[in-house]
């Protein structure tokens, strides 16, 4: 049977570096599928720089700076269109596991009904679901050396993204480690049964 490793983290805290990690370590090929590359597909019309409601740039992925507190936060805003991209994305992760295929998935959980859809989509006894975490100024740090990227835009969801409420299988932090290492401590993990999406399953059939 066929796994997946969720990777859910803010902005520049290594889950790209540690998804090919993981994939140079494991001995079953594994598929990376990444927020990025649905967000890079997008047509440029629709990712847009502070469009107002109603502009086709608000409809994918707008990026929207602010000026708070004397720093700049910039803030990621999902469209109609934007919002179907992403419940493809996940339905991509599930059509792939449920041919066979291992994923490992880097993702930014901005909603915990992204967390729900992933549960509802994905086989509970496969999937671990894996927090990755880092100091906001080793972010900071990684954010001014990427290119494209707008200053604040990791700490405008540094805490969102975790903030659902659930248990991760395991939680990593990659700010001084290397990402051999944190991708070790994750194999090892997936040695043993995931908890975390059996649960999340329970919880929903019982309130249901």
């Amino acid at each position: 049977m066929s796994n997946v490793i969720l990777l859910n983290g803010c902005s520049s805290a290594g889950k790209t570096t540690l998804a090919l990690a993981l994939q140079n370590q494991l001995k079953e090929p594994y598929q990376h599928i990444a927020l990025d590359q649905f967000r890079d597909g997008m047509p440029s019309r629709v990712r847009g720089l502070n469009s107002p409601a109603g502009d086709p740039g608000a409809s994918g992925l707008n990026v929207v700076p602010e000026e708070r507190n004397g720093e700049w936060v910039t803030h990621i805003r999902f469209g109609d269109y934007g919002e179907r991209v992403l419940a493809g994305m996940r339905r991509t992760v599930a059509s792939l596991n449920a041919l066979g295929c291992n994923v490992i998935v880097d993702d930014l959980l901005f909603k915990r009904a992204y967390l729900d859809d992933y549960v509802d989509v994905l086989n509970a006894e496969t999937t671990w679901f894996i927090g990755v975490k880092c100091r906001l100024d080793v972010v900071h740090e990684r954010e001014a050396l990427r290119p494209g990227r707008f200053p604040g835009t990791a700490v405008s969801h540094f805490d969102q993204v975790h903030a659902h409420g659930v248990p991760y299988d395991l939680e990593v932090d990659t700010s001084d480690a290397k990402a051999s290492d944190v991708a070790r401590s994750i194999i090892a993990r997936i040695g043993s049964a995931p908890t975390s999406f059996r649960e999340l399953r329970a919880a929903t059939t019982q309130g249901g």
